[in-house]
């Protein structure tokens, strides 16, 4: 897996600088975060080309610069309003609360569906919170029932979650009744992949520390794939998407013995 790989159709040999700023905008706001060599290969332009690109477009405030690559604004603390397919990702935060129940413990991650979905837990809901992202420890906070534990150590630029060791041997000696994870890319063959080794073993642990692991993702991450894998679909018991449940899109996952919701 050397690259984003979807569905969708490639786009042209040759683009004109406007176009290729916006495919970049796109895969950026579909994927959250994205490295200059996914887009190289992509977009089949130089990573100089690709560099400038990005540096334009974060002056402009399209994209926000990190190491090797573009994270969505929207993700960034502050541009909460630029969340992209937002009422997809609220239809998504509106069925993940079928699966809350009062005391129930729950091992969340980060980034924008998630954020909406916390947004929507009602402020009844007795339940304790553990997380590796502020950002979502922040928001967990205006829900007066919930304790909320932040797992703490280092925090990464390229994901926002917490990566150090300390967080490896929390996460080693807890079983949560739930954990709720976003992804950037799933597919049926190759599961849940992304392009950082630090965020992709925090998730790992994350998956391992819980008893049952949905996953939240807008249908634009569907078939696609990063450089590597998190974890195989049978890790995996709920996907929830803003797609009815009976959509054909996701049979090839509801083959694999997801729940879908």
């Amino acid at each position: 897996m050397d690259s984003i790989n979807t569905q969708d159709q490639l786009p042209p040999v040759s683009l004109t600088k406007k176009a290729r700023k916006q495919l970049i905008i796109q895969q950026v706001n579909i994927h959250t975060r994205i490295t200059y060599s996914e887009l190289v290969s992509l977009i089949n332009v130089s990573e100089d080309t690709i560099r400038r690109d990005v540096n334009e477009l974060a002056e402009d405030g399209e994209v926000v610069k990190i190491k090797g690559g573009a994270m969505s604004i929207a993700y960034h603390y502050g541009h909460e309003s630029q969340t992209y397919a937002q009422n997809n990702k609220l239809v998504i935060a509106e069925k993940t609360l079928q699966l809350l129940h009062d005391d129930i413990i729950v091992l969340i991650g980060g980034g924008t569906t998630i954020r909406e979905f916390i947004k929507k837990i009602p402020t009844t809901l007795r339940a304790t919170f553990l997380t590796v992202n502020v950002l979502s420890a922040v928001e967990l906070l205006d829900k007066p029932m919930i304790k909320t534990i932040v797992i703490g150590g280092q925090i990464s630029a390229y994901s926002q979650m917490t990566v150090s060791g300390e967080v490896f041997e929390y996460l080693s000696n807890i079983k949560a009744d739930l954990c709720i994870i976003g992804t950037n890319a799933i597919d049926p063959a190759n599961g849940l992949t992304d392009a950082d080794w630090e965020t992709i073993q925090v998730k790992k642990a994350m998956i391992k520390a819980a008893d049952k692991v949905a996953i939240l993702a807008i249908s634009e991450k569907l078939n696609s794939s990063m450089k590597m894998k998190i974890a195989d679909l049978q890790d995996i018991h709920y996907l929830i998407t803003e797609l009815p449940a009976g959509s054909a899109e996701l049979q090839p996952y509801k083959a694999k013995n997801l729940t879908i919701l």
